[in-house]
């Protein structure tokens, strides 16, 4: 069963159920250093047996994968050295706690390890088989407790019976491992392989996302249907009835997530606006909320456009308080909850304009043109799962701040690595 498979890849395979489980549920370790606070947790220690394999099986095997993705390599050094630039830059300005963001930004990095060991890991068509086998199985125990929380099982932290539920993840990570299990499904359907897995992994991923309830993951999985066409093509397998069968699967799933959100449908029309016949809500609804948050971090761009206000500067009171009160007069007819305060730091929960907000246009443009370079070396690979991976995490940031250490974050670099592993076989650096 496990002929033909590296041996280093078992380490990555073990450590996907580990990383892809909410921080809440973890053992862990917390202890002071200095002003501010280290936590380890388990996936913090299953990370870094991934990256202690990939360089065993370098040193094993050779490093020369990593030699054919050289400009995303580049690309992530700079996006790195400048998020330290920028907790150099205003460290010691009042209010900027920079050992608390230097800490986070060092798990940030330790994630994004994941990228290159999972080039050095995944050698063989085995290795990539496994890896994904065991993010479908993960994801349909992740399906299953969803389902069983739906129904009114109270286990972990569920949400309202009926409603939207968080499996062991949480909302948008339970939706970002759906959405991966269903793009998984998508890329054995549409090119005839995996069949029978295929189909339970489209179905169980669809489920999952609908459970979940997440917006974003629909926008992830809208990327991923255009990067799967674009392969389609470029491999000239283009087969209009397969195509179909996942374009259904996308509509009901989408329909699906529609259905789970229609209550808050009113808040939406309110910010476009289109007045409705219900009376504001006093609740914090969740596309409004985000809204607010996302207009503030986008006001702090504007006022530190070049260079941002520094990494994670957009979540400290210091730097967001300024711009409450024009927020409240901009949103006049939202709940005092969905504001942040000294007590409530929310962040900009958008990670598009947090990097605006944080690390200006230049910061920006280093995160995008690492997820630039990896689509750039799957389309010459003509490679699905990585970048249908990667299109996946980058929809459902537009729902989520810098966050290190958590499932998504764990996705992005395990996609855009195997975009590189995919590239990597192809042009004949890997055993095939």
């Amino acid at each position: 069963m496990l002929g033909g498979i590296t041996p280093e890849s078992l380490v990555l395979a073990v450590a996907i159920p580990l990383i892809f489980w909410h921080l809440r549920y973890q053992p862990k370790v917390h202890f002071g250093v200095g002003s501010t606070t280290i936590g380890i947790e388990l996936s913090d220690l299953a990370v870094a047996a991934v990256v202690a394999a990939g360089v065993f099986a370098g040193r094993r095997l050779g490093f020369a994968p990593l030699r054919a993705a050289r400009s995303l390599w580049v690309a992530l050094a700079l996006l790195f050295v400048w998020i330290a630039i920028d907790i150099a830059r205003p460290a010691g300005s009042n209010g900027y706690p920079w050992q608390t963001h230097a800490v986070t930004a060092a798990k940030f990095f330790e994630y994004a390890l994941l990228a290159p060991a999972v080039v050095l890991l995944v050698r063989r068509r085995a290795d990539l088989l496994l890896v994904v086998s065991v993010l479908i199985g993960w994801s349909i125990i992740a399906t299953v407790v969803g389902v069983a929380q739906f129904f009114g099982a109270n286990i972990f932290v569920s949400g309202a019976t009926g409603g939207r539920q968080l499996s062991f993840l949480g909302f948008h990570d339970f939706g970002a491992l759906s959405a991966a299990a269903l793009v998984c499904g998508m890329v054995g359907l549409a090119f005839a392989f995996w069949s029978r897995v295929a189909w339970v992994a489209a179905i169980s991923g669809a489920l999952g996302v609908i459970l979940s309830g997440s917006v974003a993951a629909v926008i992830g999985l809208g990327l991923a249907a255009a990067a799967l066409v674009a392969v389609a093509v470029l491999r000239g397998e283009v087969f209009p009835r397969r195509l179909a069968a996942v374009a259904a699967i996308l509509a009901v799933t989408a329909a699906g997530v529609a259905a789970m959100r229609a209550n808050q449908l009113d808040s939406v029309l309110r910010l476009v606006g289109i007045e409705t016949q219900e009376a504001p809500s006093k609740d914090v609804e969740s596309y409004a909320h985000r809204a607010v948050l996302v207009w503030i971090g986008w006001q702090i761009f504007l006022d530190h456009p070049v260079a941002g206000a520094g990494w994670e500067a957009s979540s400290d009171p210091a730097t967001f308080m300024p711009y409450v009160p024009a927020a409240r007069r901009e949103y006049p007819d939202e709940p005092p909850l969905a504001f942040p305060s000294p007590e409530r730091r929310y962040g900009v929960q958008n990670l598009y304009v947090q990097f605006l907000a944080d690390l200006g246009l230049v910061g920006l443009l280093l995160l995008l043109a690492v997820f630039a370079c990896a689509v750039r070396l799957a389309l010459r690979a003509r490679a699905a799962v990585g970048l249908l991976l990667t299109a996946v995490a980058a929809g459902v940031w537009v729902a989520q701040g810098i966050v290190a250490g958590i499932p998504l974050d764990a996705l992005t670099w395990l996609g855009i690595g195997l975009t590189t592993e995919e590239f990597s076989r192809r042009s004949g650096k890997m055993a095939p």
